[in-house]
């Protein structure tokens, strides 16, 4: 069977040279007699998989050498609590709510101490980005969360907030590693890594070395202290070390692409082909505010439940797969991330031209 264009919004397609090449690595990585997901994690082998994972991704976002590297597991869904529990020194922090995660988050660090909604977009389904140029910012905030690009809702802060000083914090889990980003603007830039960088069960955490202390709140797990994983290298306890070394192909992949300004480019070229369309046709209709589009994620209804339904079951049966909508916002959902090629979009856009004319 030939592979279908996968338009999941996580677990996502990931480059089929990287999955390729973990094939044929398999049953014996380089020579050493067994599979990564068989070797010890203490070994000489594997501790240079992940040294180098780092390196790559360090190069790719020129990452600031204050900055520690974190692999880490419990989904990004864990750090809604780590970030409080290690952060939260006065405990009191400030969330702009965009969307389902952003709110998952300001409910959790609700339980460690005062977290206060700064905006919200809750008010039109999360369509837009809200105005955070003036937010009412405290200076006894110990930082203020944002969940950078909205996976269901398919928005994306094309602009950070003016945080007035205070730590930005940035879940980044969907559009990680899809356009240059300047690290030193944030204190924390963090995100699970299967939508655009690897297989589920690893988080990439990029945290100021400042922000790394002792002085957490009291009752924080040992696991889930930042200081234990940059004491430890991320080597405290077993990492999920297949995982890691399946994001270091997709650094190695990224870099030969042409790093992340090249993944911009191929990102905006794709987005651009499904907006087009979406922005002339007459059954679909694209859900976002225009200048607050995600790149990574594409959101899109007809109007009438049946016929998205319909829509949905002819493009599966056509090899398009994954295009049904979250179950909070219901309609399609087009994830594009980086693996996916222009030709899937392109092909995508063609069977909703034909699919259009035969239910006008």
């Amino acid at each position: 069977m030939s592979r279908v264009y996968n338009f999941s919004a996580g677990p996502a397609v990931l480059p089929e040279e990287v999955l390729r090449e973990a094939a044929d690595e398999m049953m014996d990585y380089r020579g050493c007699g067994m599979s990564v997901m068989e070797m010890s994690h203490r070994s000489k082998v594997y501790d240079q998989i992940i040294k180098e994972a780092e390196a790559d991704l360090r190069e790719l976002m020129n990452i600031p050498d204050n900055y520690k590297v974190l692999f880490l597991q419990g989904g990004a869904s864990q750090q809604f609590a780590a970030i409080p529990m290690n952060l939260m020194k006065n405990k009191k922090a400030g969330y702009i709510i965009t969307g389902q995660w952003a709110k998952k988050a300001f409910q959790e660090a609700k339980i460690y101490g005062e977290a206060v909604e700064l905006a919200s977009s809750a008010d039109e389904t999360f369509s837009y980005i809200p105005d955070c140029s003036d937010l009412a910012i405290t200076d006894d905030m110990d930082y203020v969360y944002i969940c950078e690009n909205n996976t269901i809702y398919g928005t994306k802060f094309k602009e950070l907030p003016n945080t007035k000083g205070v730590d930005l914090v940035a879940d980044v889990s969907s559009c990680f590693l899809s356009e240059p980003v300047d690290v030193t603007k944030y204190g924390v830039i963090y995100g699970g890594v299967q939508k655009n960088v690897g297989p589920a069960g690893v988080v990439i955490a990029i945290i100021r070395e400042d922000l790394i202390r002792d002085d957490v709140l009291p009752t924080t797990p040992t696991m889930l202290k930042y200081k234990t994983q940059a004491d430890n290298d991320s080597l405290y306890n077993t990492p999920p070390c297949y995982g890691i070394y399946i994001c270091g192909k997709v650094f190695k992949w990224i870099k030969k692409m042409g790093g992340l300004q090249a993944m911009k480019e191929h990102n905006e070229k794709k987005a651009k082909i499904l907006y087009d369309f979406l922005d002339e046709s007459k059954l679909f209709k694209g859900t976002v505010r225009k200048e607050d589009r995600s790149l990574m994620n594409v959101p899109f209804v007809t109007g009438d439940a049946d016929l998205d339904a319909k829509f949905v079951a002819e493009a599966k049966a056509a090899g398009f797969e994954n295009l049904k909508g979250h179950r909070t916002v219901g309609g399609m959902r087009a994830s594009i991330y980086n693996a996916m090629p222009i030709e899937g979009v392109e092909k995508l856009v063609e069977f909703m031209k034909k699919f259009e004319e035969e239910n006008a």
